[in-house]
């Protein structure tokens, strides 16, 4: 497969599994995205510790320095599998990976040259040590009673969007 195949393979899969998908190729691109896509929310966290999570603009009295009481997560995800549409998280480098599991909202950037075919590329790819806390998600959290009644959000955000980038 060709690399533009393996991102198209992962956005429509991520689409079939809930995921609001979203392409862009600039910061400005990016961030149109965000203002859109947060628009009526409440407070936003972004960690702001890699260059696309340092390039997001987050309109002013929204920003929030604590994950667990933000409505909307904004992170760059470590990768993404195209075979399941999910993206992969991690807490290497001090990363709070539960930041996106805890918002209600969770938007996650991933890089195109990050998406992989299938998992076994993905840790294939890792030179040396894996991180310690790896997380795969695929769209938005669900879960089922004893009855088969679909809820959604309960273990996790209620709504993804993912922006490739």
């Amino acid at each position: 497969m060709t690399r533009d195949d393996i991102v198209a393979l992962f956005i429509e899969n991520a689409a079939k599994a809930a995921a609001e998908m979203h392409r862009v190729r600039s910061n400005a691109e990016l961030n149109e995205v965000i203002s859109k896509t947060t628009r009526g929310q409440g407070p936003i966290y972004c960690p702001g510790m890699t260059r696309k999570e340092k390039a997001v603009i987050i309109p002013e009295g929204r920003r929030s320095e604590d994950s667990a009481a933000s409505t909307v997560c904004i992170d760059e995800a470590l990768g993404a599998i195209a075979e399941t549409g999910s993206i992969v998280l991690s807490s290497m480098g001090g990363k709070p990976v539960q930041a996106g599991l805890l918002a209600a909202h969770h938007i996650a950037i991933v890089s195109s040259e990050t998406i992989f075919e299938n998992l076994d590329q993905f840790f294939s790819s890792w030179e040396g040590m894996l991180p310690t806390n790896i997380t795969l998600e695929t769209g938005p959290s669900r879960t089922a009673d004893i009855e088969l009644t679909l809820t959604i959000g309960v273990h996790g955000p209620e709504r993804l969007s993912i922006i490739v980038f």
